[in-house]
């Protein structure tokens, strides 16, 4: 198959060099942009003096966000534009050099190619991201398939955690984060915003580029730290060898880094040639930057934009808490065909109905009720906002609490003023749940069909706070489900279906099946296999189960 391939490819190359030479216009190459914005070493492992040092102040991100999204009134005019596949867009901006011969690069792809269901899943991940992060990279000029970084960096989650404590979708660590002026307080991360961390990953990468010279070098700079490359550059010329990614004595994480990110980038280009199915993504735009002009709780705003908390945390994954920070930013994200909608709503809200949240760290001496009367609420209000068991008044010296706060002129607050929060108080049934390796916060929730912050709260977390295996969670199951049931049912699996497939058919998720059958993201289907789904029962199609 590689041989063909490599047939294929030099058949293109030549038909396209023809042709080009046969055009009578000359064609006027584009210089890419660059950049003044500069940024340490995303995962900086090694004692290195951080670049700014030698290049200046680092500029802060561009605060003039919402003039990069299209706004609600050109809203109508760029839904009817023609569009194309999006995956099909990003192939046609491919410039990065592969060496897919590569014994290393080799290997990734097969072990990338051998897992249809995590390629199908990680894809599912980036449709709501995808198409700001291409139309970011074609502004600068920059190669396409650095779409694809954050498959390698986070499998396209944005609230993902590693060991080292990076986060986000393209994983910086704090330091670097602060580095390349990304906010990171109590309610706010700036490396889990898709907008910023995106900026900062594309100057980063930038920058990166037009230090090393060569794409390759500056992916590896990115995995490794530029001191890191630097160095392995440098001995390579004192030993007179050649210093291109390949010739460089690199640590084995970076070694395979870029390998990595060949394959990844060679399979999706041409998938049909891997036997794996890509579902179109529609190349238009998802969602705009939204000004809420102040402070604004964010079962409030989904609620107000007619879309569900788990979108409204899906589109804003850097807020920490169950609103957005009181100092900033005072933005969100949302669904392009939904800001009208919360616009209106939220010019119709009376301004004392508008809930402002306080951080309160518990004094030595405080109680719930000495708090609640502090900020003017009620005992039962705190409670319910921070997952605190309805029977208990316990609070713990030191711990945080988050304290609705209505306008200086509105009354007490109290839980029926609270019904725009969808945070649920423990009840129904307490399960303990055991994370497993690759869990996140949002995987667990989905598996659960619960709202991921009603699952940090329940548990006394962020959802910046990192997970580890064996580590238990506790969740509540609603005892009164509005389904009719839930019903075992055992699917043989044919020819051709995934993991993937079947969660689609089934309407679950592929975790769920997972679960459900003792499988890893690494286990293979096999004609024949007979696999255990728990699927909802309802009158309309309990005659087809």
């Amino acid at each position: 198959m590689l041989l063909l391939k490599l047939f294929r490819l030099c058949s293109l190359s030549l038909t396209t060099l023809l042709f080009l030479t046969a055009c009578s216009s000359p064609i006027v190459p584009v210089k890419p942009e660059t950049t003044d914005q500069h940024a340490s070493n995303h995962s900086q492992k090694v004692g290195y003096t951080p670049w700014q040092s030698a290049y200046g102040k680092i500029p802060q991100p561009s605060q003039n966000l919402i003039s990069h999204f299209p706004s609600a009134d050109t809203q109508e005019t760029i839904v009817s534009l023609p569009s194309i596949d999006l995956w099909q867009r990003i192939r046609n901006g491919y410039g990065i050099e592969e060496d897919i011969l590569n014994p290393e690069t080799q290997k990734q792809l097969d072990w990338f190619a051998s897992r249809p269901d995590f390629i199908n899943t990680v894809a599912d991940r980036a449709k709501p991201y995808l198409y700001y992060i291409v139309g970011e990279l074609e502004k600068r000029n920059m190669p396409l398939e650095l779409a694809f970084l954050p498959v390698i960096e986070s499998a396209y989650q944005p609230l993902a955690n590693s060991s080292s404590n990076a986060s986000g979708l393209w994983q910086f660590i704090p330091g670097t984060g602060k580095i390349l002026g990304l906010d990171q307080n109590w309610w706010y991360d700036g490396r889990r915003d898709i907008i910023q961390s995106t900026d900062a990953a594309l100057d980063y990468l930038q920058k990166l580029h037009k230090d090393f010279g060569d794409w390759q070098l500056a992916l590896a700079a990115y995995n490794g730290g530029e001191g890191t490359v630097g160095r392995a550059i440098k001995d390579n010329i004192k030993r007179g060898m050649p210093t291109d990614f390949w010739s460089l004595n690199l640590p084995a994480e970076t070694s395979k880094y870029v390998p990595k990110f060949m394959a990844i980038a060679h399979l999706l280009n041409d998938p049909s040639d891997y036997d794996l199915t890509l579902d179109p993504i529609e190349d238009i735009p998802v969602f705009t930057v939204v000004d809420t002009g102040s402070q604004i709780d964010l079962a409030l705003a989904a609620r107000l934009a007619d879309i569900s908390t788990d979108e409204i945390h899906q589109l804003n994954p850097g807020f920490n808490r169950s609103a957005t920070a009181p100092q900033g930013p005072h933005r969100l994200v949302l669904p392009l065909d939904k800001v009208e909608t919360f616009q209106q709503g939220l010019d119709e809200l009376a301004v004392n109905d508008r809930v402002h949240w306080s951080k309160h760290t518990v004094m030595s001496g405080e109680s719930l009720q000495s708090i609640s009367k502090r900020y003017k609420t009620t005992v039962n209000a705190i409670k319910k906002i921070n997952g605190i068991k309805s029977k208990s008044n316990v609070i713990r010296l030191g711990s945080n609490l988050l304290i609705p706060v209505l306008s200086s002129n509105s009354n007490n607050i109290s839980v029926a003023s609270l019904q725009h929060v969808n945070v649920k108080s423990p009840s129904g049934n307490k399960q303990i749940y055991a994370v497993n390796a690759g869990d996140t916060w949002w995987d667990i929730a989905n598996k659960h069909s619960i709202d991921v912050m009603d699952l940090v709260l329940w548990n006394d977390k962020s959802p910046k706070d990192m997970l580890s295996v064996g580590q238990k969670l506790v969740i509540w199951t609603n005892n009164n489900s509005t389904n009719d049931g839930t019903k075992k049912i055992n699917y043989l699996t044919k020819k051709g279906d995934s993991l993937w497939k079947i969660s689609q058919k089934f309407k679950v998720s592929v975790a769920q099946l997972l679960d459900w059958n003792g499988l890893s993201d690494r286990s293979l289907l096999r004609p024949g296999q007979i696999l255990t789904v728990h699927v909802i029962v309802t009158a309309q199609n309990e005659s087809t189960l």
